[in-house]
């Protein structure tokens, strides 16, 4: 494989398709690499688009499923160690008071 500059292989191809006996009677704008870049970047461009919105619907969609599920799930943990320990705390409080209650026949 040639390692080419860029310039120097579209300046190439040009030139190929200038000398070739068919494809020198075609208009230039429907030959090379750039016209193909540019029609692959309509195409791309407008299927993009086109499917954007179900796109955006979908990301907002999983959005909303995955906040509510978060919320589901309660508060965040916290990330400074008082505030750990002080979670852990009401937890260990929360337990204790579950645990008489169901002793205690309530």
């Amino acid at each position: 494989m040639d390692s080419k500059a860029v310039k120097v292989a579209l300046r190439e191809e040009q030139e190929w398709f200038e000398n070739h006996p068919i494809y020198q009677t075609m208009p230039t704008n429907c030959l090379g690499t750039s016209t193909l870049t540019s029609k692959c970047t309509k195409i791309m461009f407008t299927h993009i688009k086109s499917h954007l919105p179900d796109i955006m619907k979908e990301i907002k969609d999983k959005i909303a499923d995955i906040e509510s599920r978060l919320v589901n799930l309660g508060p965040s943990m916290p990330s400074e160690p008082r505030e750990k320990t002080h979670l852990l705390w009401n937890m260990v409080t929360e337990f204790i008071n579950e645990f008489n209650i169901v002793m205690t026949g309530k």
